[in-house]
């Protein structure tokens, strides 16, 4: 992989992720599945207040299948910055996005709190497949979570 061909992979590799954001902020459930890979493994674990040690899932439709009632009456802004963006090989990268997020819950939500700020990071690996790269792994770390 030549610098030229890095530098692009990189910028599909950091619009895939603002389509990631922007597809979990409109609850745009498809287009958020398509994001990842099938056999995605997403570890939410330390970045649920409090830490939740069954928020580890196997696959991008498991993922999407208990993401979506949970996030169903919940506004979410989420932001992602500074992205550190790493090929093991022209296939594969490791990112690692500083993130915040804010969740304003609404009636019938099943969390325990009315409002969300959250800072932390998103660790993540990518794979480039036929139809460009994607999310194959995502851990979510925090920083602070200040609630109400």
């Amino acid at each position: 992989m030549d610098a030229i061909e890095r530098l692009l992979a990189i910028e599909e590799i950091k619009t895939l992720k603002a389509r990631y954001f922007r597809c979990m902020d409109l609850k745009d459930w498809a287009g958020l599945r398509a994001v990842f890979t099938d056999d995605l493994h997403a570890d939410f674990r330390e970045g649920t207040d409090p830490p939740n040690p069954q928020a580890l899932i196997a696959g991008a439709d498991a993922y999407i299948a208990m993401l979506a009632p949970i996030l169903a009456n919940i506004t979410t802004v989420h932001h992602g910055h500074m992205p550190e963006i790493a090929f093991t090989s022209p296939k594969l990268a490791t990112g690692i996005w500083a993130m915040e997020d804010k969740l304003w819950v609404g009636p019938g939500a099943t969390v325990p709190y009315t409002f969300l700020h959250g800072y932390g990071h998103y660790h993540e690996t990518y794979r480039h497949e036929a139809d460009g790269w994607r999310i194959a792994s995502v851990r979510l770390t925090r920083l602070r979570i200040d609630i109400s």
